[in-house]
């Protein structure tokens, strides 16, 4: 049996990481974004069904194949789903759980460092007497979209980034313990007190004060007012099930990661447990009382409606905040995006620790190289999602990896770890040692309802159709035998549904279009290296299966 070097120090240390993991940027600006465009109250049932019978069994899956696999020296996805699946076809399916982190980690670092940059504009009264367009188009100048330019570069953003890659490569390099743990222990606790005093300022605004012309509290009756009809909407269901993909980080491979430093009858019922409601408590309760509340008292439900999304807490929040006078002000802008730091660089942690422990496991390099390797190829391939924000290359990582390929994984490992190693040998494997008595109905829940719940999601996210309309495109399907893709299915974006001018050159200049395929071409060519990286590994396990 392989002998394990590394364990996590303490418990609160493991489950604040894995929280912190959780916990990120999707909480407090993914989240409120999703629960308006969906209708508020009628969004919220079905993300809490989700939740039930598909994140906290996926959260219970992740642990026990990230545990059994540390057992034999396995850190990352690659070699856990062959020693769980004892096929080298495994191998290389878990090579996705490396490529979404290294993928995810390249764009997420991008956004990341836009916090840091705005709480120090906070403190230092850039923002000022800004108007709320003013406001906006400084963001849109931060990012360098300000003019119709093919590359989009601030000197401001490029600093800002370096900065923060070099934090989380410092922070890597340091180790699990030292390193990743202490980082969580400090940056959860503050990013959760400045989320309660946000949020408690946000209940107490009323009409009147500071020049609000709505008491805050119509902004939770709209999030929390229950609209049951949304049951039956198939649009609202899939945002619901993808939210909690994105918050719980399911399908990338942090988790079995950080579960993989587990010793072998160290508890992981009652863990993923704490860490998964822990993060649905910051999400549901706090996440969905700062922003949302705050912008309700100024600007009202309607606007709300119309203007919503996920950079909104660039663009709006800092000229709210200077409602409340420029000390409050700064305050506040400081604690919010100072809590999006927080939130965003333990997630961010998360991403390149099974990227270290690829490059460790595989090729037996060193932690302090890993980490410089890590942060080179972040480097690297963040310059294009960086350089061509404005014509979609973000976008499209964004999509591909941050959303598609997470659910991928997801539905494969629920198929890898219910129905190939069998759902008995898996039950044993959540239940060792356990702190908590599971109900046994999670035991079915895993083996039936979360692998047909995610074939249904991943189904209609690949032929969704045209409108998001599914009674009107059944009918037609029945009546005409014909079926129009929605140009954001995912058959759809690939096949570039929707665009009507398909060059990829104008005058000798690149279009969007022509940016867009050159990004999904590099996504491809970075997951085959990886793949192709380790085929002589895989066929070494071929001819050494591990066996229990």
């Amino acid at each position: 049996m392989f002998k394990q070097k590394e364990y996590w120090a303490s418990r609160t240390g493991l489950i604040l990481a894995m929280a912190g993991n959780a916990v990120g940027l999707g909480n407090f600006l993914r989240f409120p974004a999703q629960a308006v465009h969906n209708g508020g109250g009628a969004f919220i049932i079905p993300y809490l069904v989700s939740f039930l019978v598909m994140g906290l069994p996926l959260l219970y899956v992740e642990w026990a194949i990230g545990r059994h696999g540390g057992r034999f020296g396995h850190h990352q996805t690659t070699g856990m789903f062959y020693i769980i699946g004892g096929s080298r076809i495994w191998w290389y399916i878990g090579i996705l759980g490396v490529f979404n982190c290294l993928a995810v980690a390249t764009y997420y670092l991008y956004i990341e460092s836009w916090t840091l940059a705005y709480a120090f504009y906070s403190v230092s009264g850039v923002f000022g007497e800004k108007t709320l367009e003013e406001i906006s188009v400084f963001f849109s100048s931060y990012l360098g979209t300000v003019d119709n330019s093919i590359i989009s570069i601030s000197s401001a953003g490029v600093f800002f980034f370096i900065v923060t890659l070099i934090l989380n490569v410092w922070i890597l390099s340091r180790g699990l313990n030292k390193g990743i743990e202490v980082a969580s222990k400090i940056g959860m606790p503050l990013l959760i007190l400045f989320a309660v005093f946000l949020a408690v300022r946000a209940f107490t605004l009323d009409e009147g004060e500071y020049g609000a012309v709505n008491d805050a509290i119509k902004g939770l009756n709209f999030l929390w007012e229950p609209q049951f009809d949304s049951l039956t909407n198939p649009k609202i269901w899939l945002a619901a099930a993808g939210q909690v993909f994105f918050t719980l980080s399911l399908g990338m491979g942090s988790i079995h990661c950080y579960a993989s430093y587990l010793k072998e009858n160290h508890d992981i019922a009652l863990n993923a447990s704490a860490a998964g409601w822990l993060n649905e408590a910051v999400e549901v309760i706090l996440g969905g009382s700062i922003i949302i509340p705050i912008a309700v008292a100024y600007l009202g439900v309607d606007w709300i409606q119309q203007h919503v999304g996920f950079e909104m807490g660039f663009r709006t929040m800092p000229f709210l905040f200077q409602q409340w006078g420029p000390v409050r002000g700064a305050i506040a802008g400081l604690l919010w995006f100072g809590l999006l730091f927080f939130a965003g660089i333990t997630s961010s942690l998360a991403m390149g620790q099974p990227v270290l422990a690829f490059l460790q496991d595989a090729f037996k390099i060193q932690r302090k190289p890993s980490a410089l390797i890590f942060g080179g190829i972040v480097l690297f391939l963040a310059t294009p999602c960086v350089l061509f924000y404005s014509l979609g290359s973000f976008d499209e990582f964004d999509y591909w990896v941050g959303t598609f390929s997470l659910v991928l994984l997801a539905l494969t490992e629920s198929i890898l770890f219910a129905w190939v190693f069998g759902m008995k040998k898996g039950w044993v494997e959540i239940t060792r040692g356990a702190d908590i008595v599971l109900p046994d109905i999670f035991c079915y829940i895993l083996k039936y309802v979360t692998p047909v719940f995610l074939i249904m999601v991943f189904t209609a996210s690949l032929i969704k159709p045209e409108g998001g309309n599914w009674a009107s495109a059944l009918t037609i399907l029945r009546d005409s035998g014909s079926w129009t893709f929605a140009p954001d299915s995912v058959i759809g974006n690939l096949l570039h549904y929707g665009i009507q001018d398909t060059r990829w050159f104008i005058n000798g200049v690149p279009t969007k279009l022509f940016i867009t395929d050159a990004t999904r071409l590099l996504l491809t060519i970075v997951f085959l290296i990886i793949g192709m990286s380790t085929v002589k590994i895989a066929l070494n396990n071929d001819n050494n299966t591990v066996k229990e």
